[in-house]
């Protein structure tokens, strides 16, 4: 049975009426909407007039209903449990759903998936469900709670918190650069590359250095994740964000021989504005204190 909407009572109408039958009291039903008493009379008032019938007496300080009344009274009844069972086993999915979350690979695997562990212990009852991708998704409509973005943090409609330093640098593996401490433009100029394919960013950086990404020695691949596991090798130079190999740096997998000072673009935490539920707030203040 489709719903003509056009012809429905205000909701807000119904509510009243229905609370009013429940409770046969305008003071009652007042309470348990949390309005005031004339809000509940005008609204009964109101549904009376669009309905064009009788549908309480006024008691002394009670109601009674009428025959139009008693029918309506059970069919909001029904309607009412209806709506009342449904958004209750929603929230109830909702309360066990594993907290969305979307950010691109790399920076789940270079950044996030080694300091999990730490949220893991100390919240073992709250699942993650990661979306990798280089896509900017919307989060309302792909369901997310939560994105991690690369950029200014300067998105409409979203609420952001800055969460790491995304500033450029070089580096390469110690078996690529030997004993060298740091190394010269010309010297750059003159050694192997892994570069990351169409990432404008990485190719202003090198510009802004004084370096031709077209006439350097390079191996183009398709991500940052898979430049950073050649540099590794020492397969050549490579163009990442501090953020994403502070790992490789601290266990001496990489060593880097130029950073950009740049405070932006950084990565950010973006939210939808409003209340978060409890597994997605948990996350997110874990997520803040390894800022």
């Amino acid at each position: 049975m489709s719903i003509d909407w056009r012809t429905l009572p205000s909701l807000t109408a119904l509510r009243a009426f229905a609370a009013t039958a429940d409770t046969r009291s305008f003071s009652q039903a007042a309470r348990a909407l949390n309005v005031t008493h004339a809000a509940v009379s005008q609204q009964v008032r109101a549904l009376e007039d669009d309905l064009g019938r009788s549908l309480v007496q006024r008691d002394g300080r009670g109601v009674s209903l009428t025959t139009d009344g008693e029918q309506l009274h059970d069919a909001l009844g029904e309607g009412f449990a209806a709506i009342q069972r449904g958004v209750e086993a929603l929230r109830a999915g909702e309360v066990d759903r594993p907290v969305r979350v979307t950010l691109t690979a790399s920076f789940a695997a270079q950044w996030l998936m080694p300091r999990l562990k730490g949220f893991w212990e100390r919240h073992p009852d709250i699942g993650l469900s990661l979306h990798p991708d280089a896509r900017v998704v919307d989060l309302h409509r792909e369901r997310m709670d939560l994105g991690i973005r690369y950029g200014n943090g300067d998105w409409p409609g979203l609420d952001s918190t800055r969460l790491a330093a995304a500033g450029l640098v070089i580096a390469g593996a110690p078996s690529l650069l030997g004993g060298r401490e740091t190394l010269s433009l010309e010297e750059m100029r003159e050694m192997d590359w892994v570069l990351t394919r169409n990432w404008s960013e990485q190719d202003a950086y090198l510009q802004r250095l004084g370096l031709d990404p077209a006439k350097l020695s390079r191996t183009d691949v398709s991500g940052e994740e898979l430049a950073i596991a050649a540099a590794r090798q020492g397969l050549g130079l490579v163009v990442e964000s501090a953020a994403l190999i502070e790992a490789d740096v601290a266990d001496g997998r990489l060593r880097i021989m130029h950073e950009s000072r740049d405070s932006l673009p950084a990565y950010f935490i973006v939210t939808l504005p409003g209340q978060q539920r409890a597994a997605a707030r948990a996350f997110l203040k874990w997520l803040k204190s390894q800022a």
